[in-house]
């Protein structure tokens, strides 16, 4: 299996088995995104760019159908914008070069 897959199949288990833990299979509570982001995030490049404190914060960012939950669709878009930012932070650009521009991605 290549390294995308396993990724792809990496970002669907996590969602689900943190999905999983209450009555609604297919969404993250706040209780859910934050139990996620404390024990999967845990090297420095990420643990350290996200702080509890901005758990509410980034619940209402991701939850853009602004039911209280994320759904695996915005569960992705988080997902993607952690790498873009990964991947901004390797190349050592950090800063935004102008509106609705986007870099090499």
């Amino acid at each position: 299996m290549s390294r995308l897959e396993q990724a792809i199949i990496s970002m669907v288990e996590v969602f689900e088995n943190y999905a999983s833990k209450d009555d609604k299979k297919h969404q993250l509570s706040t209780a859910e995104l934050k139990a996620l982001m404390e024990e999967e995030l845990t090297s420095p490049e990420f643990k350290d760019k996200i702080h509890a404190d901005d758990l509410k914060e980034a619940m209402e960012l991701l939850d853009k159908n602004h039911d209280g939950e994320v759904n695996f669709r915005e569960f992705s878009r988080c997902v993607a914008a952690l790498a873009k930012g990964y991947y901004k932070q390797k190349r050592g650009k950090g800063g935004k070069k102008g509106k609705g521009k986007e870099e090499d991605a």
